[in-house]
């Protein structure tokens, strides 16, 4: 035999039905059992001759890249090229690979921006409703993804970007919405109209964290007469900064542990303007390391608006840390499924794009609470790509039937069998 290289094999090709990616068949799976395509349908029009595609032939192989770590849109060429798992699921005639970027900014300007959304605030109620937690905790943030784009605004950082705003439930990490938004618009703009979205979409959110945009009178009114328990992170404005030296309860903050911290915290009562109850603060205070130019006791401080009287000024601290999740949410959305980076110069089309990639991580989030053992909840997607997604397949005509033959375990098979069993029993 004539080495090919420096290691002692050959490399040929094969006509074997073989697929390098035989878990992309679950989360087709996934797809079909929580009616994805249905929600596409409704949502985007049919096209105008018999000879085009629908929306949904351009939404599945998108979302099947992206789920198997494709990045760009000419990482659908993967999708189309194999046809092992083509076959496994149905996934027939495709539009041709140089159509889907016009095919983004065609309904980018045609309303796929709302339609995508609707369809993915469906799914998260599908998988919400499912989950036995009786009350949620609703994470709104913002997150800036850099795009040097013809249509992105510059940021304060003098790159270019967008600044979508999105909500998370807590306690399944599934994302109620999101409005992708370009740079400049304030992130303030809009908080109560978000807010009030998010509780339509799901009644069962009883609290409410986020960072200073929320920090308006309108949304702390609005808790207050829904009945809603909220921590906000507190502008330090000449109203607040007046306050502090009100406090007179500081004490060392506490881990969770019962371990002194660096840091004392204290409380105060706060009326803002224009807000029907006054509410309090908690105030975390810490020695400033720099020279004291601002501050001239030489103290750092860290200020949460809160109703939670039924927390302690720890316990309010706590919970209020724990909104540091939903950075890893979006940590996961951003890097675990490209959206750190658009694929287009035009601003609607990547609107579009991103609801993709928001409903792709929502589907990933299905497959781990519905239809998996409850210590897959915490592990990402690169790590579901690597131990279930990127399991090699060969697949068999047996009389009228198909069988996949994967190279793996008896442990990795019976996941695959439980996941299926799981689909089957949810539809």
């Amino acid at each position: 035999m004539i080495l090919q290289g420096i290691l002692p094999f050959k490399i040929e090709v094969t006509d074997e039905l073989i697929t390098p990616r035989s878990g992309l068949a679950l989360f087709a799976e996934v797809l079909r059992v929580l009616k994805v395509e249905q929600k596409v349908q409704d949502y985007f029009p049919r096209p105008g001759s018999n000879r085009g595609y629908e929306a949904w032939s351009y939404l599945e192989p998108l979302l099947l890249m992206l789920e198997g770590g494709g990045r760009h849109i000419e990482d659908v060429r993967e999708i189309r090229e194999d046809r092992t798992l083509r076959t496994l699921i149905g996934l027939g005639r495709m539009p041709a690979l140089s159509t889907f970027g016009d095919w983004l900014a065609r309904w980018g300007a045609r309303g796929g921006v709302e339609a995508m959304r609707k369809v993915g605030e469906e799914t998260a109620e599908t998988i919400w409703k499912r989950t036995a937690t009786p009350e949620y905790t609703l994470d709104v943030d913002a997150t800036v993804i850099e795009a040097e784009k013809k249509e992105a605004e510059w940021t304060y950082k003098k790159v270019k970007g967008y600044q979508p705003m999105l909500a998370f439930l807590a306690e399944n990490g599934v994302c109620l919405t999101h409005e992708f938004r370009q740079w400049n618009v304030v992130a303030q703009s809009g908080a109560l109209r978000f807010l009030k979205r998010c509780l339509r979409l799901c009644p069962k959110i009883k609290k409410v964290r986020s960072d200073s945009a929320f920090y308006q009178a309108d949304v702390v009114n609005w808790c207050e007469n829904n009945g809603l328990g909220f921590t906000i992170t507190a502008d330090q404005d000449a109203g607040v900064k007046g306050v502090i030296p009100t406090v007179r309860d500081w004490k060392p903050l506490l881990d969770g542990d019962g371990k002194k911290t660096d840091r004392e915290v204290g409380t105060a009562i706060h009326m803002m303007a224009r807000a029907q109850e006054p509410f309090r603060l908690v105030v975390q205070r810490w020695r400033d390391p720099q020279l004291p130019l601002f501050e001239p006791n030489g103290y750092c401080y860290y200020v949460i608006a809160t109703n939670r009287d039924d927390l302690s000024p720890e316990e309010v601290v706590r919970f209020h840390n724990q909104r540091g999740q939903a950075e890893n949410f979006i940590k996961e959305l951003k890097v675990g499924f490209g959206m750190e980076q658009m694929t287009s110069g035009d601003f609607r089309a990547n609107g579009l794009w991103f609801s993709i990639g928001v409903l792709a991580y929502n589907l990933t989030q299905a497959q781990k609470l519905l239809f998996m053992d409850p210590e897959w909840k915490p592990k990402t997607v690169a790590t579901l790509r690597w131990q279930l997604v990127e399991t090699a397949g060969r697949l068999v005509r047996h009389g009228r039937r198909l069988i996949l033959r994967i190279a793996a375990s008896w442990e990795k098979l019976r996941l695959f069998l439980r996941i299926r069993e799981g689909c089957a029993a949810f539809s």
